[in-house]
């Protein structure tokens, strides 16, 4: 009897820690998400004191919309560049960053990579502005320089270059942080592997891609979801560069949203644009789960 009096009373502390991070889900995770699946179902604006039920038409408004096909395209074209820089250029500068050859020069290294992180995206958008000017730029400047006056262009001002340019900013700032991230998993790697796999005469290639790879794998699906979802919900980038333009060339899921509920009005469309947005990162983020787990239970 004294023992399941125990077992409950410690049931009930868990039951006590636990209660108010599920408070806090609820408040600011879940009841925002039920209402706005609620509001996606119904038109009004800003200053509307009586919300229409329009069934489903914001949804067939949604598949019938041409400048969500294009911010369907930016921002896969966005994460698939992502993925190849962050996740796959990070895990390849977090190993030459922990090969013995860059101890001396590892910390400064990794100082000097991490620093664009803990810059404000406003901050770094604003630099790059004046990097893209057409006029005194950095970049046409440099070019210039070396004698390549033909590669200069109106990088924001062109839809051919303006999507890539925005996408450029982004992996500046943000493969540093990957890259630590994948030098935390390197770090955990046994020793005893590396000095093995030399003694077996394997090179450095080799020794990256039969044991560093591998063992970071756990790592690999924490980026790519990290990366993946954060290109489906990119907004600061193109909302200060370009504003979705020119016309709609750098127009993305988030900003086309911000746009139809805060500058077109129509809060109820907007809802359904985040519902969007959502099923997409949702299903993303599953089918990486799921087949990480999978080859885990394989192993």
């Amino acid at each position: 009897m004294g023992w399941f009096i125990l077992r409950k009373k410690r049931n009930m502390e868990a039951l006590a820690f636990v209660i108010p991070s599920i408070l806090i889900l609820g408040l600011f995770v879940y009841f925002p998400l039920i209402k706005n699946v609620i509001y996606s179902f119904q038109s009004f604006t800003l200053s509307s004191t009586v919300k229409q039920w329009v069934g489903l038409d914001n949804y067939r408004h949604l598949f019938t919309d041409k400048i969500i096909l294009t911010c369907l395209k930016n921002n896969i074209l966005y994460a698939l560049i992502s993925i190849v820089i962050q996740v796959g250029f990070g895990l390849v500068l977090a190993a030459v960053l922990e090969d013995v050859a860059f101890h001396r020069f590892a910390p400064v290294l990794r100082s000097i990579y991490f620093i664009p992180t803990v810059i404000s995206m406003t901050v770094v958008c604003l630099l790059f502005e004046f990097v893209y000017n057409p006029q005194m730029g950095l970049l046409n400047s440099f070019l210039q320089t070396i004698g390549l006056d033909d590669l200069t262009r109106i990088w924001l001002g062109s839809k051919k270059t303006a999507m890539y340019a925005i996408i450029a900013v982004s992996q500046w700032q943000s493969t540093g942080y990957v890259t630590m991230l994948f030098i935390v998993a390197i770090q955990k790697i046994p020793r005893d592997l590396y000095e093995a796999a030399e003694v077996d005469g394997a090179g450095k290639i080799k020794r990256f891609f039969y044991i560093t790879v591998p063992q970071v794998k756990q790592m690999f699906f924490v980026t790519m979801i990290l990366t993946v979802v954060g290109a489906f919900t990119v907004f600061n980038e193109p909302y200060i560069l370009t504003g979705g333009g020119p016309g709609t060339a750098t127009m993305v899921l988030s900003l086309h949203m911000y746009q139809t509920g805060f500058v077109k009005n129509n809060m109820g469309y907007a809802s359904t644009i985040a519902m969007l947005i959502f099923v997409i990162t949702a299903v993303l983020s599953s089918v990486q789960f799921f087949s990480y787990g999978t080859e885990k239970e394989e192993r």
